[in-house]
């Protein structure tokens, strides 16, 4: 049996999270053993250490902002922890644990180092010079990296624009999901009581999002959509799932704004599924993302999507198909978009939603975890066969 280690930075309420919550938890046991590392603090931390079977090990050291006492910290326990529990595999996700993990996993001569790019910690709010540090960087790191793993094909391209890898060093494995809770119906009965915790009568249109408070996610640009959609249409609220970084400043702009009837902040909760079938659209305003998996659970519920073109974004959403979309911090478009499809819907709320499509079988979760196993058994041949796993180092010094 081999180990798997997977580490991840946070296990905050997220995507890449629940990610790697999931592929640990539902790896095949006759194969693999798996393990789990991350810092302190996220939310799903508990719920981690009561997976059967996984053994999680919380690293107080290991943080999202740069430290570089803590960061070192973590770096060499890491290569302590790496070590002792012996893994064939590390698979990192995130870019400190990718940074960190992977060279901690090198230095402890981990035989398979695996990479997936949630999205690049590289972006757009970053000066030049840091986005040209952080580049050479990956791409440093990309010669002790097995293999890259991506979310989306948008991913791809930018990694090689930026040199980290060629097309036979990465592969696209979609960030999927489970269908199943976002297919079922909901009642009347509840549909109409979970509208009135959000104020909302039953003649109002509702607009969500549901996105962690951070610069990634642009919850300004939601609240400014939210204000010009509000002055054009007297019967709309608006609701933001999520919480983070950003909320004072959130909670100042709604007061601001004049919305403090208008935008409901929520919180997190874990009845996602049954919150966003409440939703009458659904609004995504990141600048910049990997593969939004809140935008599948969206169109698999069927509600119509106004969202800005990035990152992976449209490798979900297609214009005119399931949503539309508009550049990112385009509030005007954005605002336009939603406007018309409220209006679509001829003043009835929570009325008929489009047809709702069945979800590509790449974008479910099971197909995921056999995507990654497919992965892990292909670089452990090649180990066990004598041959080295193509790197980014043997391909770009062969």
């Amino acid at each position: 049996m081999e180990t798997v280690c997977h580490v991840i930075t946070k296990l905050e309420l997220g995507g890449a999270q629940e990610v790697a919550l999931y592929a640990v938890s539902h790896l095949d046991r006759n194969k693999f053993r798996p393990l789990l590392i991350t810092g302190p603090g996220g939310l799903l931390t508990d719920e981690a250490k009561t997976l059967p079977g996984v053994d999680v090990h919380v690293l107080s050291s290991l943080a999202r902002h740069v430290h570089v006492l803590a960061d070192l910290a973590a770096f060499v326990e890491l290569v302590r922890l790496f070590r002792r529990l012996h893994p064939t595999i590390v698979h990192t996700h995130s870019s400190k644990a990718g940074i960190l993990g992977r060279w901690a996993a090198w230095c402890a001569g981990v035989p398979v180092i695996l990479h997936t790019i949630h999205g690049y910690g590289i972006t757009p709010a970053q000066s030049s010079w840091l986005r040209r540090v952080l580049i050479l960087l990956e791409r440093t790191t990309g010669w002790i990296t097995t293999h890259w793993i991506a979310v989306a094909q948008a991913d791809v391209e930018k990694g090689i624009e930026w040199g980290l890898f060629d097309r036979a060093q990465v592969s696209v494995v979609r960030p999927g999901i489970d269908p199943h809770p976002f297919q079922t119906g909901i009642d009347a009965t509840t549909r109409d009581a979970l509208r009135a915790q959000f104020g909302v009568g039953p003649a109002e249109y509702l607009v969500g999002m549901v996105a962690c408070l951070k610069p990634q996610k642009a919850p300004e640009d939601f609240v400014a959509v939210a204000k010009q959609v509000c002055e054009a249409i007297p019967n709309v609220r608006f609701a933001l799932i999520g919480d983070g970084e950003l909320r004072p400043r959130i909670e100042s702009l709604i007061e601001v704004n004049g919305l403090r009837t208008r935008l409901h902040l929520a919180g997190w909760r874990r009845d996602i599924p049954t919150v966003m079938k409440i939703f009458d659209a659904f609004l995504l305003t990141s600048h910049w993302e990997g593969l939004p998996r809140v935008l599948l659970e969206a169109r698999t519920i069927g509600l119509p999507v106004v969202a800005t073109k990035v990152g992976g974004v449209e490798e979900v959403i297609i214009q005119g198909r399931h949503g539309w979309l508009s550049n990112a911090g385009d509030i005007a478009g954005l605002s336009a978009h939603l406007i018309r499809v409220l209006k679509s819907r001829d003043g009835q709320p929570q009325g008929r939603l489009r047809s709702v499509e069945a979800l590509p079988k790449e974008f479910h979760l099971d197909e995921m975890v056999k995507q990654y196993e497919f992965l892990y058994d292909r670089f452990l041949d090649d180990r066990r066969g004598g041959k080295a796993p193509r790197s980014a180092w043997s391909a770009s010094h062969s």
